[in-house]
Protein backbone atom coordinates (compact mmCIF):
# COMPACT_ATOMS: atom_id res chain seq x y z
CA UNK A 1 0.00 0.00 0.00
CA UNK A 2 1.56 3.64 -1.04
CA UNK A 3 0.92 5.92 1.84
CA UNK A 4 -0.40 9.72 0.95
CA UNK A 5 -1.32 11.87 3.64
CA UNK A 6 -0.61 12.20 7.21
CA UNK A 7 -2.99 13.21 10.35
CA UNK A 8 -1.85 14.23 13.67
CA UNK A 9 -3.38 13.93 16.70
CA UNK A 10 -2.24 16.68 19.84
CA UNK A 11 -4.10 16.44 22.66
CA UNK A 12 -3.54 19.47 24.93
CA UNK A 13 -4.71 20.54 28.60
CA UNK A 14 -3.45 23.89 29.78
CA UNK A 15 -0.42 24.14 27.46
CA UNK A 16 -0.46 27.81 27.18
CA UNK A 17 3.00 28.26 27.03
CA UNK A 18 4.03 25.65 24.87
CA UNK A 19 0.79 25.41 22.26
CA UNK A 20 2.11 27.50 19.76
CA UNK A 21 5.68 26.72 19.40
CA UNK A 22 4.39 22.53 19.14
CA UNK A 23 1.91 23.68 16.73
CA UNK A 24 4.19 25.86 14.55
CA UNK A 25 7.03 23.05 14.92
CA UNK A 26 4.57 20.60 13.65
CA UNK A 27 3.83 22.33 10.11
CA UNK A 28 7.32 22.69 9.86
CA UNK A 29 7.86 19.02 9.74
CA UNK A 30 8.58 18.57 6.03
CA UNK A 31 5.16 16.49 5.72
CA UNK A 32 1.68 17.49 4.34
CA UNK A 33 -0.65 17.02 6.89
CA UNK A 34 -3.89 16.90 8.71
CA UNK A 35 -3.62 18.76 12.74
CA UNK A 36 -6.64 17.53 14.69
CA UNK A 37 -6.05 19.23 18.32
CA UNK A 38 -8.19 18.18 20.84
CA UNK A 39 -8.75 20.92 23.59
CA UNK A 40 -9.28 18.93 26.81
CA UNK A 41 -11.57 22.03 28.42
CA UNK A 42 -8.42 23.95 29.35
CA UNK A 43 -8.48 26.10 32.14
CA UNK A 44 -4.99 28.75 31.46
CA UNK A 45 -5.85 30.59 27.92
CA UNK A 46 -4.87 27.61 25.87
CA UNK A 47 -8.18 27.59 23.88
CA UNK A 48 -8.23 31.24 23.51
CA UNK A 49 -4.33 30.90 21.79
CA UNK A 50 -5.54 27.68 19.54
CA UNK A 51 -8.77 30.28 18.25
CA UNK A 52 -5.96 31.98 16.67
CA UNK A 53 -4.16 29.31 14.93
CA UNK A 54 -4.72 28.72 12.00
CA UNK A 55 -4.96 25.58 9.26
CA UNK A 56 -6.02 23.09 12.38
CA UNK A 57 -8.80 20.86 13.16
CA UNK A 58 -10.03 22.42 16.80
CA UNK A 59 -12.28 19.91 19.09
CA UNK A 60 -13.20 21.32 22.08
CA UNK A 61 -13.94 19.08 25.04
CA UNK A 62 -16.41 20.95 27.52
CA UNK A 63 -15.26 19.49 30.39
CA UNK A 64 -11.29 17.46 31.47
CA UNK A 65 -11.68 14.15 30.07
CA UNK A 66 -8.06 13.15 29.44
CA UNK A 67 -5.66 11.75 26.86
CA UNK A 68 -7.81 8.68 25.61
CA UNK A 69 -10.57 10.63 25.60
CA UNK A 70 -8.63 13.36 23.28
CA UNK A 71 -7.19 10.64 20.98
CA UNK A 72 -10.77 8.96 20.89
CA UNK A 73 -12.46 12.20 19.81
CA UNK A 74 -9.80 12.85 17.18
CA UNK A 75 -9.65 9.58 16.04
CA UNK A 76 -13.31 10.31 14.90
CA UNK A 77 -12.09 13.16 12.42
CA UNK A 78 -8.88 12.22 11.16
CA UNK A 79 -8.77 11.68 7.61
CA UNK A 80 -5.13 10.49 6.54
CA UNK A 81 -3.54 7.43 5.23
CA UNK A 82 -1.09 7.20 8.79
CA UNK A 83 -2.03 8.72 12.07
CA UNK A 84 0.41 10.10 14.79
CA UNK A 85 0.13 11.56 18.23
CA UNK A 86 1.53 14.32 19.45
CA UNK A 87 1.88 15.42 22.65
CA UNK A 88 1.48 19.23 23.36
CA UNK A 89 4.28 20.26 25.48
CA UNK A 90 7.69 20.12 23.73
CA UNK A 91 9.21 16.93 25.40
CA UNK A 92 9.15 15.53 22.09
CA UNK A 93 10.50 16.95 19.11
CA UNK A 94 8.39 16.83 15.54
CA UNK A 95 11.73 16.45 13.85
CA UNK A 96 12.03 12.80 14.56
CA UNK A 97 8.87 12.41 12.38
CA UNK A 98 11.23 11.11 9.74
CA UNK A 99 12.81 8.18 11.70
CA UNK A 100 8.85 7.80 12.94
CA UNK A 101 7.36 7.35 9.84
CA UNK A 102 10.07 5.96 7.88
CA UNK A 103 9.02 1.93 8.82
CA UNK A 104 5.33 2.66 7.40
CA UNK A 105 6.51 4.44 4.70
CA UNK A 106 8.72 2.05 3.41
CA UNK A 107 5.56 -0.71 3.71
CA UNK A 108 7.42 -2.56 6.89
CA UNK A 109 5.39 -1.36 9.79
CA UNK A 110 1.64 -0.88 10.49
CA UNK A 111 2.79 0.61 13.95
CA UNK A 112 5.54 2.48 15.54
CA UNK A 113 6.30 3.35 19.24
CA UNK A 114 8.83 6.25 19.56
CA UNK A 115 11.59 5.23 21.91
CA UNK A 116 13.08 7.43 24.56
CA UNK A 117 15.04 4.80 25.97
CA UNK A 118 16.65 3.38 22.25
CA UNK A 119 19.20 5.17 20.13
CA UNK A 120 21.33 8.14 20.70
CA UNK A 121 19.19 11.39 20.17
CA UNK A 122 19.75 13.91 22.97
CA UNK A 123 17.82 13.26 26.22
CA UNK A 124 17.12 15.81 29.20
CA UNK A 125 18.68 14.08 32.42
CA UNK A 126 15.68 14.03 35.31
CA UNK A 127 13.89 11.51 37.16
CA UNK A 128 15.62 7.73 38.13
CA UNK A 129 11.95 6.83 39.63
CA UNK A 130 10.09 7.84 37.17
CA UNK A 131 12.54 6.24 34.71
CA UNK A 132 12.37 3.00 36.56
CA UNK A 133 8.90 3.31 36.52
CA UNK A 134 7.87 3.29 32.92
CA UNK A 135 10.36 0.30 32.26
CA UNK A 136 8.53 -1.41 35.29
CA UNK A 137 5.08 -0.47 33.42
CA UNK A 138 7.03 -1.53 30.13
CA UNK A 139 8.36 -5.02 31.52
CA UNK A 140 5.45 -5.92 32.73
CA UNK A 141 3.16 -5.01 29.05
CA UNK A 142 5.89 -6.94 27.34
CA UNK A 143 5.40 -10.11 30.05
CA UNK A 144 1.39 -10.08 28.76
CA UNK A 145 1.77 -8.79 25.18
CA UNK A 146 4.55 -11.18 24.32
CA UNK A 147 6.60 -7.68 22.77
CA UNK A 148 9.68 -6.76 23.00
CA UNK A 149 9.52 -2.45 23.41
CA UNK A 150 11.60 -0.68 25.19
CA UNK A 151 9.14 2.83 26.03
CA UNK A 152 5.37 1.21 25.85
CA UNK A 153 4.50 4.61 27.66
CA UNK A 154 5.61 6.52 24.79
CA UNK A 155 3.50 9.41 23.86
CA UNK A 156 4.77 9.10 20.01
CA UNK A 157 2.22 6.36 18.39
CA UNK A 158 2.10 5.83 14.72
CA UNK A 159 -0.20 3.77 12.91
CA UNK A 160 -1.91 3.30 9.43
CA UNK A 161 -5.47 4.20 9.32
CA UNK A 162 -6.32 0.35 8.74
CA UNK A 163 -4.91 -0.10 12.65
CA UNK A 164 -7.27 3.08 13.90
CA UNK A 165 -10.26 1.50 12.01
CA UNK A 166 -9.51 -1.48 13.93
CA UNK A 167 -9.17 0.20 17.55
CA UNK A 168 -11.44 0.38 20.45
CA UNK A 169 -10.12 3.62 22.84
CA UNK A 170 -11.79 3.11 26.34
CA UNK A 171 -9.73 4.75 28.90
CA UNK A 172 -9.89 8.27 28.98
CA UNK A 173 -6.66 9.15 30.82
CA UNK A 174 -3.14 8.24 30.52
CA UNK A 175 -4.45 4.45 30.82
CA UNK A 176 -4.34 4.61 27.08
CA UNK A 177 -0.80 3.80 26.47
CA UNK A 178 -0.95 0.33 28.14
CA UNK A 179 -4.76 -0.63 26.34
CA UNK A 180 -3.18 0.82 22.94
CA UNK A 181 -0.36 -1.30 23.55
CA UNK A 182 -2.33 -4.18 24.25
CA UNK A 183 -5.02 -4.40 21.27
CA UNK A 184 -2.44 -3.68 18.89
CA UNK A 185 -0.51 -6.95 19.97
CA UNK A 186 -4.11 -8.41 19.72
CA UNK A 187 -4.07 -7.53 16.40
CA UNK A 188 -1.19 -9.07 15.54
CA UNK A 189 0.69 -6.05 13.38
CA UNK A 190 3.90 -5.28 12.15
CA UNK A 191 5.44 -3.41 15.27
CA UNK A 192 8.69 -1.08 15.47
CA UNK A 193 10.57 0.74 17.47
CA UNK A 194 12.68 3.90 16.82
CA UNK A 195 14.52 5.73 18.77
CA UNK A 196 13.56 9.39 19.65
CA UNK A 197 15.25 12.49 21.63
CA UNK A 198 13.50 13.78 24.91
CA UNK A 199 13.51 16.82 26.26
CA UNK A 200 11.14 16.00 29.90
CA UNK A 201 9.89 18.60 31.78
CA UNK A 202 9.42 18.54 36.07
CA UNK A 203 6.52 19.50 38.09
CA UNK A 204 7.49 23.07 38.27
CA UNK A 205 7.37 22.97 34.49
CA UNK A 206 3.77 21.60 33.89
CA UNK A 207 4.24 18.00 33.97
CA UNK A 208 1.45 16.38 34.81
CA UNK A 209 1.84 12.21 35.39
CA UNK A 210 1.81 11.10 39.04
CA UNK A 211 2.36 7.78 40.02
CA UNK A 212 -1.40 7.59 40.61
CA UNK A 213 -1.17 7.33 36.95
CA UNK A 214 1.33 4.35 37.35
CA UNK A 215 -1.01 2.08 39.34
CA UNK A 216 -4.03 2.85 37.29
CA UNK A 217 -1.33 1.80 34.22
CA UNK A 218 -0.26 -1.06 35.76
CA UNK A 219 -4.29 -1.69 36.14
CA UNK A 220 -4.81 -1.43 32.85
CA UNK A 221 -1.97 -3.45 32.18
CA UNK A 222 -4.00 -6.46 33.64
CA UNK A 223 -6.97 -5.94 32.31
CA UNK A 224 -6.72 -5.36 28.52
CA UNK A 225 -4.22 -8.65 28.38
CA UNK A 226 -6.44 -11.10 30.89
CA UNK A 227 -9.95 -9.94 30.75
CA UNK A 228 -10.23 -8.73 27.24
Amino acid sequence: MTYQTLSIIVPVYNEVAFIAAVLDRVKQCGYPCQIVVVDDCSTDGTREVLCRISNITLIEHDHNKGKGAAVRSALAHVDGDIILIQDADLEYDPRDYRNLLEPILEGKADVVYGSRFAGSGPHRVLFFWHMLGNRLLTFLSNMMTNLNLTDMETGYKVFTKDVANRLVIRENRFGFEPEFTARVARMGVRIFEVGVSYTGRDYAEGKKITWRDGISALRCIIKYNLFL
